[in-house]
């Protein structure tokens, strides 16, 4: 879909902090973490960095996704939500990617963040996202999301269309 730049709305890329994506979900990264040695002290335990979390009849899967860059600009166009559960991403490189999520499904309240490699998100139930964005020709990720009965995914088309310029 091509998205016309004249009344398309460019979005800001702000960096990822916990403090700033805290209305979407959590930051998933081991500065500030709480964490003890364990292994007899050949490793360290960054404990509790997420919780899944699912509806009463579904249950905590991981799955390993792998993303590819979308054509630049990045068109958003559009956003979806996971009602029955959260979804976590934990990339497994050291490539930065990009973060669209929405507290309403609607352009003015979009926001993007940009992840470090070493970054990954959990998104809270019901958040409005953008599929994976990644700028690397390949990444990783391991996701932690909910299997199970029920509908679980709500998709929304946004119009005229929002982009983002690297």
């Amino acid at each position: 879909m091509k998205v016309d730049t004249s009344l398309a709305h460019r979005l800001n890329i702000e960096p990822l902090t916990r403090d700033d994506f805290a209305p979407f979900g959590n930051v998933i990264e081991t500065p500030g973490a709480n964490f003890h040695s364990i292994n007899q002290g050949t490793t360290t335990r960054f404990h509790r960095l997420a919780t899944a979390v699912t509806g009463d009849r579904g249950q905590a899967i991981l799955s390993i996704f792998r993303a590819t860059p979308r054509p630049q600009p990045i068109a958003i166009s559009m956003l979806e939500r996971h009602p029955l559960g959260s979804q976590a991403f934990m990339p497994l490189s050291a490539d930065d990617w990009l973060i669209v999520v929405s507290e309403h499904p609607e352009f003015c309240a979009l926001r993007c963040f940009r992840a470090t490699g070493s970054q990954g998100i959990q998104y809270a139930i019901g958040v409005w996202h953008h599929p994976l964005l990644v700028l690397a020709p390949t990444q990783d990720f391991l996701v932690v999301d909910r299997y199970g009965p029920g509908k679980n995914l709500d998709e929304m088309t946004l119009e005229p269309g929002a982009e983002i310029v690297l």
